[in-house]
């Protein structure tokens, strides 16, 4: 990008920035809600982003303008999707990457289909169990060293994106990521504090690309090393222009998992002790499958439907569909404690069903049904929280039964395995009304923690997720995804696209996409309110992360919930954490209003996300 075409985008940016600030605040001081809202939530402290044309919430500032800047130059939602992802990889480093794992769901206005792009992992054909039992004590590392690592997805998913669906080049949607890397980014206050990691001062490689010197509030940070990465995957695609586009979008791809950058990826790895080769990037690929979903009072929720964790949403709203949840009243005990009681047994499930349907076959059709949603609805005690895992029997609503290939899992309640992590996320709604919510992640903060020789960039911590135990749902084996907590939601009400909605954060994803949707189905929330409104969580299941710590009874719940519920829930028995009173983020949300089509786009104040739509 030329000097004088950045500057006035960076100055744009900042408009934008300033517009989305003081809308917020004059929002807070001038508007007056409607009788509803104030019911609600009252005012918010940003505005809905309302535009007829398209929409995009992000993570991050520059990430939603670069999507924008793509839709704006004549790009449709998946080529808007990698060329903002592009640039968040960058802005949003501790979080995600070009190194990332990601789930993505579209809908493709031409065909009128919902997709899903899996585009998880599996392990190294020399991960076993016995591998970890004989060399690593029987543990898998958590969120640091290349043990814990896992095969970067999201180069294979900007190429399905932009082959089958998209109309741009790497060329131009990896224009402004490069842009970034080589001339940089402001950075914020807690990106800088963030540089400073611990885990990264570990790794000489990490070292050199972030810790060069120490970066305050303000500062420009570069980083040359992903820009030449990336100018690489564009390199290859002109090499092959004249073979036709989808030679070259191949090209550019296949230089990252069998080129010159696999190698220097397979050469460090063996070279620092990871399990890593060649071979196991060479032959991998990420995979577009069929989602599942299911009918919550009239809207049709889908969910990615291979190693993830997705699916468990479907099962809980199913259950919560038996509920009058709206004459509970928001967020009162009986609501919270409802709602957090099917989420344990929805967890359960996961836990025992959910993983790589390469290698096991989830029973879908019993565990979404509304049969078996009922049976598992009697097991919720209005009284008393549960303290145990308790998964179900979905096989007894099947044609067939499934029960054989299925353990119950092994509960650990030792150790301190952690239900949070760092993922990112960006919806897209572009004027064909085609949607895309696109969920890269590193898993936990910074990943690995090890940047990959001179490539500029870390791999995702995703191995650390598998399971230990042979037979469950989730155990390791080679080439094997490990089943990940990514889950954006896709939505369509009455066969159309109405919405897009996602939250990073590990196994609280769910609890908080679901919250929201609740807010706004059940409760009749604007987009805004119902991210903003205040959250509850629980730990009282198996951790994600190894090893897999379950905390009985955990409930925790944001301070602005009052006083006479939080002492209500403690008398259920619930083991009760108050924290701050806007501690639970993340949330990107966009709506298409089916009467007017027009967009509403919001996000969450409690990060950096910022919605924007025209």
């Amino acid at each position: 990008m030329k000097s004088g075409r950045r500057v006035a985008a960076l100055g744009l940016l900042a408009g934008i920035v300033y517009v989305f600030q003081t809308g917020a605040q004059e929002t807070q001081r001038t508007a007056r809600p409607s009788d509803q809202d104030e019911q609600q939530t009252g005012g918010t402290m940003r505005p809905v982003i309302r535009g007829a044309h398209a929409a995009v919430s992000s993570m991050k500032p520059e990430a939603t303008r670069a999507a924008e800047n793509i839709l704006r130059a004549g790009g449709n939602a998946f080529d808007a999707a990698v060329a903002g992802q592009a640039v968040l990889a960058l802005v949003d480093p501790a979080s995600n990457g070009i190194g990332s794992d990601a789930e993505i769901l579209i809908y493709d206005a031409k065909t009128k289909q919902p997709y899903s792009i899996n585009a998880e992992a599996p392990a190294p054909k020399l991960a076993t169990i016995e591998w970890y039992n004989q060399n690593n004590g029987g543990k898998i590392p958590t969120n640091d060293g290349l043990l814990s690592g896992s095969i970067p997805g999201t180069v294979d998913a900007w190429y399905i994106l932009l082959d089958r669906w998209g109309t741009m080049s790497f060329e131009k949607v990896l224009e402004q990521a490069i842009d970034t890397a080589e001339n940089g980014f402001a950075l914020p206050a807690n990106l800088a504090r963030s540089l400073a990691s611990s885990k990264l001062a570990k790794y000489p490689t990490s070292k050199k690309v972030y810790q060069s010197k120490r970066y305050t509030e303000g500062e420009l940070f570069k980083n040359p090393d992903l820009a030449r990465t990336l100018r690489k995957l564009v390199e290859a695609e002109k090499q092959n222009t004249s073979k036709g586009r989808h030679a070259a979008l191949k090209a550019a791809r296949d230089r990252f998992y069998k080129g010159d950058i696999a190698q220097t990826m397979a050469k460090f790895s063996e070279e620092n002790g990871g399990l890593f080769r060649y071979e196991d990037f060479a032959n991998y690929t990420a995979k577009v499958e069929t989602p599942v979903s299911t009918d919550y009072r009239g809207y049709r929720v889908y969910k990615n439907m291979s190693n993830t964790q997705g699916p468990a949403e479907l099962i809980l709203l199913n259950m919560l569909e038996g509920y009058d949840l709206r004459a509970m009243g928001h967020n009162s005990a009986e609501y919270i404690h409802t709602t957090a009681e099917a989420l344990k047994l929805a967890f359960a499930d996961r836990e025992k069903f959910l993983g790589d349907m390469d290698f096991v076959k989830i029973p879908f059709e019993g565990l979404l049904s509304k049969q078996y949603a009922a049976e598992r609805r009697k097991l919720i005690d209005p009284n008393h929280a549960s303290l145990e895992l308790r998964p179900g029997n979905p096989e007894k609503f099947m044609k067939g039964s499934q029960a054989a290939l299925f353990q119950d899992p092994i509960i650990n309640l030792d150790g301190n395995g952690s239900h949070d992590g760092d993922t990112s996320y960006i919806a897209i709604i572009d004027s064909n009304r085609n949607m895309i919510g696109f969920m890269p992640s590193l898993h936990s903060g910074w990943g690995t923690g090890v940047v990959m020789a001179d490539l500029g960039f870390i791999f995702n911590c995703r191995g650390d997720y598998y399971s230990l135990v042979p037979g469950e749902a989730n155990a390791l084996a080679p080439g094997k995804r490990p089943r990940s907590t990514l889950a954006t939601t896709l939505i369509m009400k009455d066969g159309q696209p109405y919405g897009l909605m996602g939250s990073p954060g590990a196994d609280d994803q769910l609890m908080r996409t679901v919250q929201t949707l609740l807010n706004m189905v059940d409760f009749g929330m604007n987009v805004q309110q119902a991210i903003e409104a205040p959250r509850w969580s629980t730990r009282s299941f198996p951790a994600s992360p190894f090893p897999h710590t379950m905390y009985p009874g955990d409930l925790g719940v944001e301070s602005r919930i009052g006083e006479k519920v939080q002492q209500a829930l403690i008398a259920k028995g619930h083991k009760l954490r108050v924290n701050g009173p806007w501690s639970m983020s993340e949330m990107a949300v966009i709506v298409i209003d089916p009467k007017t089509g027009v967009l509403h786009a919001g996000a969450d104040p409690r990060n950096d996300a910022y919605a924007w739509a025209w």
